[in-house]
């Protein structure tokens, strides 16, 4: 199951699990739309490339919760 990261790890920008607009790499390091970009779809951490990261329902959220560890330092 993802962690559905609460926030960009580059800007701090808020990704709620059931928006779209967030990308993640396979270690699920998590940004929005704009630094994505910016990264040219490559994640800084690992050298992975960024993907869409699937939303989850609303509904879900109270069974399977989304992170709230937020991972921005800014």
């Amino acid at each position: 199951m993802l962690d559905m990261r609460p926030d960009c790890e580059r800007c701090g920008t808020d990704l709620p699990a059931e928006a779209p607009g967030a990308f993640i790499c396979s270690f699920e390091c998590t940004y929005c739309a704009e630094c994505a970009d910016a990264l040219d779809d490559r994640c800084p951490n690992c050298g992975g490339e960024l993907m869409d990261r699937p939303t989850r329902a609303k509904a879900l959220q109270d069974k399977y919760p989304p992170s709230k560890e937020r991972k921005f330092k800014g």
